[in-house]
């Protein structure tokens, strides 16, 4: 038996047992990307060093064999430093987005290539759950939002962007009204001056988090800006019905309530939580105590919290904006600031998930995009934009979608690691980038070369399995990639193993076509 310490904790393990696996029987855990249980080691990915405390060296965990008197230390700054380093190679040729650029750019961070592929399969309810998820006034802003979103589609160089817009407008206008039980009552209770875009986006998500909202209109509708908007471009309708199908049972509403300075402080008193999404800068604020910038009320960019403690501010009360998705996405944010504040008694800003991003798409790789999306020129829609698309229109528009969203967002293992240890992209750069290719197999399986990290799981889990061709490596050097010998397919390499091997990949390179599409 070998005896050593990890982390100044003793250990009996018996000889050829390797440092990682001495480590989580421990229940010490080290991170890895190209160790994989069951096959053997490979070291490639250098994620997994760690400091032989004797001397001070590196080593790799994953193939280092335990010995006698080793001390052992997984996590100093000089191991983080090293494991970064080694994530920010990987990261300088791995071409691949983690989120579609549509969804980076959208205020509101909706997941539009799923939107758009529930709908060009016909499943239009679960489009709109999708939506809801991120936006709380789809039918209307389908109709006036100036699109960010399609300025950052991949398919606008190659024809014209994918109409998402009008996409959202059509399933927020299908959508099945049902009753949908809301939580139990968190018993936490939040005021909101203005019932705008801001507000509105707000109380929705805040009451569906089961907290219960007041809101002080100063007119004597919901709306706000919204109200200005010609009947031509938003029907008096359309916007009636979204607003009266978002206040639900624990959304109380005032209407023709102007909030002065003295009802300022009683709310402060009345409420866990008071938002103001009053809309521009008004002079009243200069009597509410409250700090001011040029433009409007100062907050904290992170949080939204005010000068006051308890009281925070979105929409155009911070800087006059004409896009109403960014007052709704702001909303949804705060919302969710304030019910983890609410849970965990400490405010803290959203949390920023690592997002890869490779640049523009070039001319000679439209065509592997394409293979996934329909080749028809960008929908009209026949009856006017104001009324939206027919169900036929929508699923075409809808199936241009590109799918330039990584399938494996939330089980990639270099963006989760890349997000512990503050990787850098850009940190170490290529002159040239890969190539973009995305080869399918027998209807189940994608490989995109790109976004691969050469961590050989592919190559001896086909070889375990005796696949006739599987992957292999091939070329040397800087040179190295993965392929089929003898150019053969994919479908070729995985006659046997196309699930298994997807399913076992640290990143996106190869992934179920349906990998993450399920809907909670």
């Amino acid at each position: 038996m070998i005896h050593l310490k990890i982390n100044n904790q003793a250990i009996e393990v018996p000889e050829g047992t390797t440092l990682l696996e001495a480590a989580r029987k421990l229940g010490i855990e080290i991170p890895t990307m190209c160790h994989l249980e069951g096959t053997e080691h490979f070291t490639s990915c250098m994620v997994c060093l760690v400091k032989d405390a004797r001397h001070g060296r590196l080593v790799a965990s994953c193939s280092m064999p335990a010995m006698e008197g080793m001390e052992i230390i997984t996590d100093d700054d000089e191991c983080r430093e090293s494991r970064k380093m080694s994530l920010e190679l990987l990261l300088s040729e791995h071409v691949g987005d983690c989120e579609a650029p549509c969804q980076s750019v959208c205020p509101a961070h909706m997941n539009i290539p799923l939107m758009n592929r529930l709908i060009a399969a016909g499943k239009h309810q679960k489009a709109i759950e999708v939506v809801k998820r991120d936006i709380a006034l789809p039918a209307i802003l389908g109709r006036i939002c100036p699109a960010p979103c399609e300025a950052g589609c991949r398919r606008k160089p190659i024809d014209e962007a994918v109409s998402i817009c009008l996409l959202k407008g059509f399933v927020a206008d299908h959508e099945i009204q049902k009753e949908i039980p809301l939580p139990a009552d968190s018993g936490r209770k939040v005021a909101i001056v203005g019932a705008g875009p801001a507000g509105l986006a707000a109380a929705f998500y805040l009451s569906k988090a089961g907290h219960a909202v007041t809101l002080f209109e100063k007119n004597a509708l919901a709306g706000g800006a919204l109200l200005e908007i010609a009947d031509s471009v938003l029907p008096k309708e359309v916007r009636e019905k979204e607003i009266n199908s978002l206040l639900n049972s624990k959304i109380h509403a005032e209407f023709n309530v102007e909030i002065s300075a003295e009802r300022f402080i009683q709310l402060q008193q009345d409420f866990d939580a008071a938002i103001l999404a009053t809309g521009a800068l008004k002079d009243d604020f200069k009597d509410w105590e409250l700090k001011l910038s040029k433009s409007g009320i100062e907050v904290d960019k992170k949080t939204y919290q005010t000068s006051l403690s308890k009281v925070f501010a979105i929409g155009n009360a911070l800087r006059p904006s004409k896009l109403a998705v960014r007052s709704v996405g702001q909303g949804k944010d705060l919302a969710f600031i304030l019910n983890n504040w609410f849970e965990t008694g400490e405010l803290h800003a959203l949390p920023e998930r690592f997002n890869s991003k490779f640049g523009k798409l070039l001319e000679t790789e439209y065509d592997s995009y394409l293979k996934e999306s329909n080749h028809k020129a960008r929908q009209i829609a026949g009856r006017g934009k104001a009324i939206g698309f027919t169900a036929e229109e929508a699923e075409t528009e809808a199936s241009r979608c590109l799918h330039c969203d990584c399938r494996n967002p939330e089980s990639c293992k270099l963006r989760d690691l890349a997000n512990q240890f503050g990787a850098e992209q850009k940190r170490f750069q290529y002159d040239q980038r890969i190539q973009i290719q995305k080869e399918f197999a027998a209807g189940t399986v994608v490989f995109e070369p790109g976004k691969c990290i050469k961590c050989g799981i592919c190559v001896r889990l086909t070889k375990q399995h005796q696949e006739e061709f599987g992957f292999s490596f091939i070329g040397r050097g800087f040179d190295v990639r993965i392929g089929v010998p003898f150019s053969k397919s994919v479908g070729k390499a995985l006659a046997k193993t196309a699930v298994l091997v997807a399913t076992k990949c640290p990143t996106g390179a190869l992934a179920l076509i349906d990998s993450e599409e399920q809907i909670d």
